[in-house]
Formats: C-alpha cells, structure tokens, sequence
C-alpha cells in the first residue's frame, strides 16, 4: 500500500514537473506530503523568477512551512523527481524532513548520494533517502527537455535553461 501512495505522489510531482518544462523551466517537480496530505508543492521557477533560490524543492517546503505554520517538517515526506542539489538538500535537513524520495539521480550535484551526501554528514539530522522511484520518466521528461532545448539552439532560438 505504500509503495502506490508513494507512487501516486511522484506522479504529482511529475505533473509538476510538466508544468516547469511548459514554461521553459528545466522539469523538477515537488511535493511535501503530511499525514497523508499534499501540504506543498512546487515546481523549477528559476528563469521565470529570474531567482536562483526558485528550486521545485524550496517552494514545496516554504508552502509547507506556510500551510503548517511551522518549519519543521518532522512528519513530512518530500517526493522530488530529481535528486536534491546542496542547496536544497541543505533545507531538507533544516526543515527536519525525516523522509526523501527522489525519481532520477543527479550525476553533476546531485546532494542525497550521487555526488556528495549531505543528507548523511556526521552531527545534524539525518533524512532517510530513496531513489530511483519513477526515475525513468523523471529522466526521460529531463533528457527530452534537455534535447528540444539543444535543438532550438542549433535553429538559433534563444531559450535558457
């Protein structure tokens, strides 16, 4: 039974993610559940805030913290469909999220094992991380992104990542 809820809320977070490649975003989707309950979601925002902080993950933890009226998470369960960078695993940790699941893996600064573990340092909070749910369609929704960006580049349309 956990595993289809699980799934269920990766499944939102790739809508999610959907929603950021439509708008020129690169496709991070993220959802904070709480008792069961989708209490924050979000999605890459970046370019379109012009604002490095605009990561699927903080705006999926800052609408929890709002809907909570609280900063720590200790009961919530952050599902993103991409490995969390060091600065979002950073807020991880700080807002006591006890649980992450991620889809794909991030080879170049991926934070929750891939590159570095900032999840696992000694001292601190220590969130328990899964990966790989739902990996291949957060990899393929990534890598066709990806793909279409390169290829209007080559056509001389300007569009940035």
């Amino acid at each position: 039974m956990a595993e289809i809820l699980d799934e269920a809320y990766m499944r939102e977070a790739l809508e999610l993610a959907k929603q950021a490649a439509a708008l020129g975003e690169v496709p991070v989707g993220a959802v904070v559940v709480w008792d069961g309950e989708v209490v924050g979601r979000g999605y890459n925002r970046r370019e379109t805030d012009k604002n490095a902080l605009a990561h699927a993950e903080l705006a999926a933890i800052g609408e929890a913290c709002r809907k909570l009226d609280g900063w720590r998470l200790w009961k919530a369960t952050l599902y993103v469909t991409l490995e969390p960078c060091p600065m979002c695993a950073g807020a991880i940790v700080n807002a006591r999220i006890p649980r992450v699941v991620f889809g794909a893996a991030d080879p170049k600064s991926g934070a929750c094992g891939s590159v570095t573990d900032l999840c696992g340092l000694p001292g601190g909070y220590h969130p328990k991380v899964e990966s790989g749910l739902l990996a291949e369609e957060s990899s393929a929704l990534l890598a066709e992104f990806f793909q279409n960006l390169r290829a209007g580049s080559a056509a001389g349309t300007e569009n940035t990542p």
